[in-house]
């Protein structure tokens, strides 16, 4: 690993760190989660094995959008029938982080332990890789969950859909969640072709495979990247900050009254005495008297 070493502030507990392998198409991030994934958890009661799930996806979705190359949003959600109804897990271009699972009402995931327990209580899943651009465009690639892990799954789908042959390390324990990526970016041209280790990936993968969840999650990016690729040539850039950030505002919460239209909203006005609308995400409450709603369709209450 070469000496150069990144600016890491040692006191932050959410960052993401990327690396690069020199003089090869080799790229990846490690990510580490402890004060956002706690927000999260806080917002509502989960099981132990639906915290596990949903901490490994938020790793997952802060890793997979450092692969924006403009400013948005990625989210991922598995969805499916049964007791599970889905888990949602999305980050920012920026690094914000936000996440939320719906179970049925009563359902008792008490005799699960493990993240792939929680997953494999999706009957008829897939997963949804969802990403917006700020400017509205919206892309989406639908995943089989056909793998044990939502590591296998996304491992899946890259190396199917995108072509790009990917590791993917993802663990949670409740109260930290760690992920890693690497992936291998294909050659531009047949020169770069021809100067890539044709035994790299296939080196890196074994190595890979050989990391610990306990080893993810404890150890800092810096320790992991030696422990795995110390006989390579490894490029830290300066780390990243991850946290938590929700999207909801006032703003919205007025662009979605007008949306359903003053009919709607009338109707509900006709039984309440406000509208209340509240954010799943980080519980914050929104209330629009009679006066304020109506106004937003140029309408005076008496």
């Amino acid at each position: 690993m070469t000496s150069k070493k990144p600016k890491i502030n040692t006191n932050a507990d959410d960052t993401r760190q990327r690396f690069f392998i020199d003089n090869s198409p080799v790229r990846g991030d490690v990510v580490h989660m402890t004060s956002a994934l706690q927000t999260i958890l806080k917002q509502r009661e989960y099981p132990k094995a639906i915290k596990l799930m949903l901490g490994e996806m938020l790793a997952a979705a802060a890793l997979l959008a450092t692969t924006l190359k403009f400013k948005g949003r990625l989210s991922l959600q598995a969805q499916g029938s049964g007791s599970l109804k889905w888990v949602m897990a999305e980050c920012t271009d920026q690094g914000e982080l936000r996440g939320l699972a719906e179970l049925e009402d009563g359902a008792d995931f008490s005799d699960l332990e493990t993240s792939a327990e929680a997953l494999d209580a999706l009957t008829d899943a897939v997963l949804f890789i969802n990403i917006e651009h700020q400017h509205g465009e919206r892309y989406q690639g639908i995943v089989p969950l056909e793998e044990p892990t939502i590591a296998g799954c996304l491992a899946q789908y890259y190396l199917l859909s995108a072509q790009v042959p990917t590791q993917i390390c993802l663990a949670c324990d409740g109260e930290h969640a760690a992920g890693l990526l690497v992936q291998l970016l294909p050659r531009n041209n047949e020169a770069e072709q021809e100067l890539t280790d044709t035994d790299l990936w296939p080196r890196l993968t074994i190595l890979t495979q050989t990391l610990k969840s306990e080893e993810l999650i404890e150890l800092p990016a810096q320790d992991i990247l030696h422990r795995l690729y110390h006989e390579e040539e490894v490029r830290l850039p300066d780390a990243e900050p991850l946290k938590f950030g929700c999207t909801c505002s006032r703003e919205r919460c007025m662009e979605a009254l007008t949306q359903v239209g003053k009919d709607a909203v009338t109707e509900i006005l006709s039984t309440e005495d406000e509208i209340q609308m509240d954010c799943q995400f980080c519980n914050t409450h929104y209330r629009f008297s009679p006066v304020q709603a109506m106004a937003l369709f140029g309408l005076k209450v008496s």
